[in-house]
């Protein structure tokens, strides 16, 4: 779902090159030409419908959930809120429905509550990682959090397997020097997500891999980038820019993300193999492509 998006054109092309038989959908509107061989067949669906939802979930071996809007900031927030959550839910409702075996849910970041509060609020401790308690405020994180509560009620209700992914900020070719460059050329320039980032196709790799994963009821992996943006001591930016407002936690690496996905990576076998530094020099300019 959400085929046609950021995340979702490198997960279709990501899962079809590992072999899968992929049906794309999403809300934009159908071509009628001979479909080009390798690219994967297409049905145009709004999966707040719940009779949408079920005619694309219908037939599938696994569901991989990407349709949402992205963000809180860009659409009234009951409309964030109800998109997401019901998407989600019919989605859900008819994967259980029809037995399907593999659920990937794609999650958020957000769910701990650092990324869109209306009152100040900080992560209680660095590098964030699954364990950290999800006090959401916003209408898109209370729709991710809620989406993994969702999770947890179908493993309980039926056979299904589900794995949510939280990915950081989502970053691709045509984005890394706008996003991340500031950042590069000036730690001061924060972040909610404490400099942490993904690469869209590391992200993709981490889709295919939950998507054939055999783990048992329902598992959350954050997803994001072993270092950070800048490459800086993370313990040093941490404690300069935050003080002793989040305690800082064993870190693997001196220049680490400030979100651990050092789960993802032990019981996935997700290994990420780019860094903003393969996008951007030292000054945060983008490299020449090619």
């Amino acid at each position: 779902t959400g085929a046609h998006g950021k995340v979702g054109r490198a997960a279709t092309q990501a899962l079809l090159d590992a072999g899968h038989d992929v049906l794309a959908t999403d809300l934009t509107r159908p071509g009628f030409e001979r479909r080009a061989e390798g690219t994967a067949r297409y049905q145009m669906a709004d999966l707040t419908d719940a009779g949408e939802a079920f005619a694309v979930v219908s037939g599938v071996d696994a569901v991989v959930h990407v349709a949402a809007i992205p963000e809180p900031t860009g659409n009234p927030a009951h409309v964030v809120f109800r998109t997401n959550l019901m998407a989600t839910f019919n989605v859900l409702e008819a994967a259980v429905r029809f037995g399907v075996k593999r659920f990937v849910n794609i999650s958020s970041e957000t769910v701990p509550g650092f990324f869109f509060p209306e009152r100040d609020f900080l992560p209680d401790y660095a590098p964030v990682d699954e364990e950290h308690p999800a006090h959401p405020q916003d209408p898109y994180a209370l729709s991710k959090h809620f989406g993994e509560q969702l999770m947890n009620a179908a493993v309980e209700r039926s056979d299904i397997r589900c794995i949510s992914l939280r990915p950081s900020w989502v970053q691709n070719e045509g984005n890394y020097e706008q996003n991340l460059g500031p950042q590069v050329r000036d730690a001061a320039v924060l972040s909610p997500n404490l400099w942490s980032y993904i690469d869209v196709y590391d992200l993709a790799d981490a889709i295919v891999l939950a998507t054939e994963a055999d783990l048992p009821g329902h598992e959350v992996f954050y997803i994001a980038s072993p270092d950070n943006v800048g490459g800086r001591d993370f313990g040093e930016i941490l404690h300069k820019y935050y003080g002793d407002t989040i305690e800082l936690r064993p870190t693997d690496r001196p220049d680490a993300s400030g979100i651990s996905s050092a789960k993802a990576q032990r019981m996935l076998g997700w290994t990420p193999k780019r860094s903003w530094r393969d996008y951007l020099d030292a000054d945060g300019n983008a490299l020449p492509r090619g």
